[in-house]
């Protein structure tokens, strides 16, 4: 086969390709009429399509340069030129890929428990929309939940660049699940919403630069601040947990992190995540802080019981040494201090959490041990509740997850979609 021939054959094959991922819609990614209230909004489909509409039309102005160029151009600039538009089209089926994979499981056996995620991740935007309304820059779509492998809940971020795409932007927050933690009572899940708040607050290098100096102003040692402002988002997102689930939420961190002394005690030079014991040490002051001092020493008193640092020798000696006199301080600096971004007012100013809430969280328990649904209490406090009734060890782990995750899914129930909104979703 002449040479120009076989690149003319293989640029027909790239057309073939080109165009065929450029939307994506509801019924394409098997969402029936009854799977509707599950589904993420029209406006999620509107941003996914604006996404992979504009990869498309990327493919396009590659594709028609190298049709109209094929026959003269020299042959490793065609060779060039249609491995660009490969790369293109490379980027288009993993963003169609990661949407049909999110969007699809709405019409699974999984999705009353990821509409009802999706119902607690929009209540802890509530809560700063009522306490500091116009904090937000203008309307934000809310997080979208999926199931995926993996030990642990994560977080893409709203505009955060993803390897997996190549480098596109990620239009909307989403929040991954493994498959064996699609229960209600997983405090870690506010953890990853927190992530999310932290980013869609502005507040993500304003906090870093604040605890840098209060670490260097009272240490005056260049390696603990590095550390601690390497640790300064996952710190936030484990103080912004508490202030959305209270004292139940510390402790679901605390049996999340709970592992053999091996891998709890050990320092892990350039990690973002704290180590795992100085955590929870972290989230007992944090308790401290909003004045449940009988929960934060009983959770000090558990965990110190489990773990002796000083006996493992696992941890930097002089991060262990100044743990009791920096995290008083690091927990005030993330959590009681005010931000510009916030509108000179403090993180637990935005998300208020007070006795009387723990109160009404206890309370919810008992109701659903007693197989009823709390609906007074906010998709965020049945959080802690659920965590509270399944630790009295009188009702099944399964009743509380059926309980909790219909009516959360009730809740979230969206109107069954207009005409109108079904074609701007497509």
């Amino acid at each position: 086969m002449e040479v120009r021939a076989f690149l003319r054959m293989k640029i027909q094959m790239l057309a073939a390709r080109a165009g065929r991922l450029a939307s994506i819609t509801p019924t394409a990614v098997g969402i029936r009429p009854q799977d509707w209230s599950y589904a993420p909004s029209p406006n999620h489909f509107k941003a996914a399509n604006q996404r992979l509409a504009k990869i498309d039309r990327e493919v396009m102005k590659r594709l028609n340069h190298v049709q109209q160029t094929w026959a003269t151009a020299p042959i490793p600039r065609v060779l060039a030129d249609i491995a660009l538009v490969e790369r293109e089209l490379d980027r288009a089926r993993r963003a169609f890929g990661l949407f049909f994979e999110i969007f699809g499981q709405r019409g699974s056996a999984f999705a009353p428990s990821l509409d009802a995620y999706d119902a607690i991740s929009a209540d802890c935007y509530t809560v700063i929309h009522q306490a500091a309304p116009r904090l937000f820059r203008g309307s934000l779509l809310k997080p979208v939940t999926y199931m995926e492998h993996g030990y642990s809940p994560a977080t893409m971020r709203r505009g955060v660049v993803l390897s997996r795409l190549l480098g596109e932007p990620n239009p909307f927050p989403i929040i991954r699940i493994p498959w064996d933690r699609d229960n209600p009572w997983q405090a870690v899940f506010l953890h990853e919403v927190a992530h999310n708040l932290q980013a869609d607050l502005g507040i993500w290098q304003e906090n870093r630069q604040a605890v840098l100096h209060r670490v260097l102003r009272d240490t005056t040692d260049p390696a603990l601040t590095q550390t601690y402002s390497r640790w300064h988002k996952e710190i936030f997102a484990d103080l912004a947990a508490l202030l959305l689930g209270g004292p139940a939420a510390a402790w679901g961190m605390a049996i999340f992190l709970a592992n053999p002394s091996t891998r709890t005690l050990t320092y892990r030079p350039g990690g973002a995540h704290p180590t795992a014991y100085l955590r929870v040490l972290i989230l007992a002051e944090m308790l401290r802080r909003m004045r449940f001092e009988a929960e934060s020493k009983r959770l000090r008193q558990v965990w110190q019981s489990l773990y002796q640092p000083e006996k493992a020798r696992r941890l930097p000696a002089r991060l262990l040494q100044t743990a009791d006199r920096l995290i008083p301080k690091v927990v005030d600096e993330i959590a009681y201090q005010t931000r510009r971004n916030l509108g000179q007012r403090t993180l637990a100013d935005i998300i208020p959490f007070t006795a009387q809430d723990q109160k009404r969280i206890q309370a919810g328990a008992k109701t659903l041990v007693k197989g009823k649904v709390p609906t007074h209490l906010p998709p965020r406090h049945l959080v802690s509740a659920s965590a509270y009734a399944l630790s009295s060890g009188k009702v099944a782990p399964n009743k509380i997850s059926q309980l909790v995750t219909a009516h959360l899914a009730r809740t979230n129930d969206p109107p069954t979609p207009t005409a109108t909104q079904l074609a701007l979703a497509a």
